[in-house]
């Protein structure tokens, strides 16, 4: 009786660090065609003119959508003053888009704009409203279409979560919250959980609660003013300040070394401006 539960219990273990194994082995992808444009929040002029040149210039058609306002209803006023933030930046061709009806945005009358865009933006607010109104609709499908496509699609604070398949801070009560009742983002970039206000807001241990919980993610941390711009599985650093990379290992680029780190550990490395990085394989390109 006694070796059949130790090897119950053997057994049980194996299969846990099977388990485990697995979870480490799991890809990130970004999308196969198009850009993404991933912005830590307070994003300054150099991140519309880097948005107006990936999207065409500024007679391309763009899409912004706003859903993530924490507002429980936008005026006709409010998605003008939208537009007027964009069109005075120099874009030529801005639709405002927005819902917080599901029905709606499943309906190929709303799709339509985003059928003919060249860029979406995603604004900050609350990231759960972008899920709420948009997972799994038609809308959905046309963001995937836009970027198979070749277009571009950015979005700030709120705006850069919600890319990633894991939703950080997605809790409706409030934002402290990391593991909240939403967790499933758009899914842009896939097996991974973006955090944003980095360094700003002091939030650089915060995203560990997801990743001791969900060990297979790959965590993303960007402080304001900074981002990345991903081309299938690799992306580089663009902005003012640093990314923080969450993927069980240390990067030093003084060594130009990377090491490996045991499990429970809570550390990261940092990216600056023009560094890349290897989302497939997780580790940062050094060549």
């Amino acid at each position: 009786m006694r070796f059949s539960l130790l090897l119950a219990l053997l057994v049980s273990l194996a299969w846990s660090a099977e388990g485990y194994s697995q979870s480490k082995k799991v890809e990130s992808h970004g999308p196969t065609n198009g850009t993404l444009l991933v912005i830590g929040g307070a994003a300054s002029d150099i991140f519309y003119t880097k948005f107006m040149e990936m999207a065409g210039g500024a007679n391309a058609p763009i899409v912004v959508i706003p859903t993530a306002i924490s507002s429980d209803r936008l005026t006709e006023k409010d998605l003008e003053r939208f537009k007027k933030s964009f069109t005075d930046l120099g874009f030529k061709q801005v639709t405002v888009l927005h819902t917080r009806d599901r029905e709606e945005a499943n309906s190929e009358a709303f799709v339509e704009p985003i059928r003919n865009a060249a860029g979406i933006w995603f604004s900050g607010g609350r990231q759960w409203r972008h899920a709420d109104s948009y997972l799994g609709t038609l809308t959905h499908k046309a963001f995937f279409e836009l970027l198979e496509k070749g277009g571009i699609i950015a979005g700030s604070s709120a705006g850069a979560t919600i890319q990633g398949s894991y939703l950080a801070r997605g809790d409706t009560k409030k934002n402290t919250i990391m593991m909240g009742d939403h967790e499933e983002g758009l899914g842009f970039i896939t097996h991974v959980a973006i955090d944003q206000h980095l360094l700003a807001r002091n939030r650089q241990f915060d995203i560990f609660e997801i990743l001791e919980n969900r060990p297979e993610l790959l965590g993303i941390g960007l402080d304001e003013d900074t981002g990345i711009i991903v081309e299938g599985d690799q992306f580089t650093v663009f902005g003012n300040s640093y990314v923080a990379i969450y993927d069980g290992t240390r990067w030093s680029a003084e060594r130009d070394t990377i090491y490996t780190l045991p499990e429970g550990s809570r550390d990261f490395y940092m990216l600056r401006e023009g560094e890349r990085y290897d989302l497939l394989h997780r580790k940062v390109i050094t060549e």
